[in-house]
C-alpha cells in the first residue's frame, strides 16, 4: 500500500484488516505443513497483543509515522539482504529452542510497534529470530504468521476505538491480500529455497520504506 501512495490515516486500518485476512489463512497453512507449533509461539503472543492494543490507540503526526515506518521497513530489508548476501548457507532449517524471557520482552516491543505502525509485527519479528537462531526460516515465517494474526486483530481493536469504523477501500483490497497470501504462504510452506524468499521479501521491504522516507 506504501508504493500505492495511500495516506497513513487510511493505510494503518487497512493494513491491520488485510493482515488479520492474509495472516489467518497464512497461519493455516503453515500449521498444517507442520511448521507451526502454538505451544512455541505463545510467549511471543502474551505481551505482544496487549501492546499492539494500545499502539492502535495512538495517533503520531503524519510526518513521523511515515519516518518512523519508512525507517523499520528499511532496517529490517537491510539487515534481510545483509544475512542473504553475507552467509546464504547459514539461512537453514536449523531451530534452537525459544526462550521465553526473551521472547516475552521481543513480543512486547514488536507488538507495540506493529499496532502503531500497522505493519504486524512480521517483518520485524523475522530478523530477530533469525539472527539469534530461534527459529529457521520456515518456522521464523511461520510464528511470524501467527503473530501477525493476533497482533493485528488487537492493533485494529486499538485503532477502531479512535476511528469507529474501517476505510470503505478494504474489501477491494482484501480480494488483492488473499490471492497474494495464498500464493506466497503456498511457497512458504512448500518448495521455494529458503534464501530466495528473503531476497524476494527484502526487495519488497526496501522500496516500500524508500517511498514513504522519499517521496
Amino acid at each position: 500500500m506504501a508504493l500505492f501512495g495511500l495516506p497513513p490515516e487510511v493505510m494503518r486500518p487497512v493494513a491491520l484488516a488485510l493482515n488479520v485476512l492474509v495472516a489467518g489463512l497464512t497461519t493455516y497453512r503453515f500449521y498444517k505443513a507442520g511448521h507451526l507449533k502454538f505451544s512455541e509461539a505463545w510467549p511471543l503472543l502474551l505481551m505482544s497483543a496487549p501492546l499492539a492494543f494500545v499502539g492502535g490507540t495512538m495517533v503520531l503526526p503524519q510526518e513521523i509515522y511515515r519516518l518512523l515506518l519508512g525507517g523499520l521497513l528499511i532496517l529490517s530489508a537491510g539487515y534481510l539482504i545483509w544475512r542473504s548476501l553475507a552467509a546464504p548457507d547459514r539461512i537453514s532449517e536449523n531451530d534452537k529452542i525459544l526462550p521465553k524471557v526473551p521472547a516475552l520482552g521481543t513480543g512486547g516491543t514488536v507488538g507495540f510497534l506493529s499496532g502503531l505502525t500497522g505493519i504486524g509485527g512480521g517483518v520485524l519479528l523475522s530478523p530477530v529470530l533469525l539472527q539469534f537462531g530461534w527459529a529457521g526460516i520456515r518456522k521464523a515465517s511461520a510464528l511470524s504468521a501467527v503473530f501477525i494474526l493476533f497482533n493485528s486483530a488487537a492493533g485494529l481493536a486499538g485503532n477502531l476505538v479512535s476511528l469507529n469504523s474501517l476505510p470503505t477501500v478494504v474489501p477491494i483490497w482484501a480480494v488483492a491480500a488473499m490471492l497474494g497470501g495464498l500464493i506466497g504462504s503456498r511457497g512458504g510452506a512448500l518448495a521455494i529455497p529458503s534464501v530466495y524468499l528473503i531476497r524476494i521479501l527484502s526487495v519488497v521491504l526496501l522500496a516500500a520504506g524508500l517511498k514513504f522516507v522519499i517521496f
